[in-house]
């Protein structure tokens, strides 16, 4: 019997990849999407955070472009989808843009995940997001986990009206003066913030914000998820006597505290009467704080009132 040879100048044929994902037990095949680019939410800590609509997609999709690949892989293997990850970073991304934007203006799926929660909040996908609407593409939000969000409904602080405002300087100076900013918000102020920057971080919020209600929450959705309430000062003396935490980390606090609104004249008789007991700086500090006035602002005013003083 002769036998047959494979040519191997030839390449097999490849085996379509599959475009289906496993959840709750069964496979499903995912329906076909639209080209463009899709922005989905993954989880924040618990991998079954994630919605069907963003399994589907992420199967559907013709590559993920993610963060970390080795943080994404978790999820893709846990729900059994095959579609090609490609790193997409802070580091990169200026460099991998213009052949995404030519990707997606050839047809092609694209989806954008971060490492946790809703992408573009605090990652470099904004930029990409921004450049393919400028050049036509379809822009497709799939929602679902944010740390922000998760950290604002679990602090019992008004959830009406709030100011996303992401990190912090790193440099007290610098951080001092973008919390000074804030100040008149009226409006709950979410942070992100590093473990090891923690204490400090609260520090500066107390001394420019007074003694606001506040919450840290950490670990949000995972086997450890706290929620510590106080007002900045009590958790900023908290986390100076324990050290750093471990996990990923929002600072909540509360708005400026509800008070009439004081004409010049009143305001400088507030601040007269702080100087007879306190220093300039703690005078202004109590003033801001029974006011909601940016500290900067009432301490500006307390420095020109104490130099007519003498």
């Amino acid at each position: 019997m002769a036998t047959r040879r494979l040519d191997q100048t030839k390449t097999p044929p490849s085996r379509p990849r599959s475009r289906s994902f496993s959840a709750l037990g069964a496979r499903v095949e995912a329906a076909p999407i639209a080209p463009g680019l899709y922005i989905v939410a993954t989880p924040i800590g618990n991998l079954t955070d994630v919605t069907l609509r963003a399994l589907a997609t992420l199967a559907a999709a013709d590559t993920v472009l993610a963060e970390d690949t080795r943080v994404s892989r978790h999820l893709m293997d846990r729900y059994e989808i095959s579609t090609p990850l490609v790193a997409y970073h802070e580091h990169n991304a200026a460099r991998l843009r213009p052949r995404l934007i030519a990707q997606l203006a050839e047809g092609e799926a694209l989806a954008l995940i971060s490492d946790a929660g809703t992408p573009l909040i605090s990652d470099p996908g904004c930029k990409l997001a921004a450049e393919a609407a400028a050049a036509g593409i379809a822009l497709t939000s799939v929602p679902g986990p944010s740390a922000a969000l998760a950290a604002l409904t679990s602090s019992g602080l008004p959830t009406d009206r709030f100011f996303f405002e992401g990190f912090l300087p790193a440099k007290r100076a610098a951080r001092r003066g973008r919390v000074n900013a804030l100040a008149g918000i009226p409006a709950t102020l979410l942070f992100y913030e590093a473990p090891s920057r923690l204490a400090a971080a609260l520090e500066d919020l107390s001394a420019e914000l007074g003694p606001r209600p506040a919450a840290v929450a950490r670990e949000l959705t995972k086997l450890y998820e706290e929620t510590r309430r106080g007002t900045l000062a009590e958790l900023a003396a908290h986390y100076a006597a324990e050290g750093p935490p471990k996990g990923e980390i929002v600072i909540v606090v509360g708005p400026p505290h509800a008070a009439p609104r004081l004409d010049a004249e009143a305001l400088d008789a507030e601040i007269v009467d702080a100087l007879g007991a306190l220093s300039v700086k703690d005078a202004a500090a109590a003033v801001a704080a029974r006011t909601g006035l940016p500290r900067r602002q009432v301490y500006a005013r307390a420095l020109r009132l104490a130099g007519a003083r003498r």
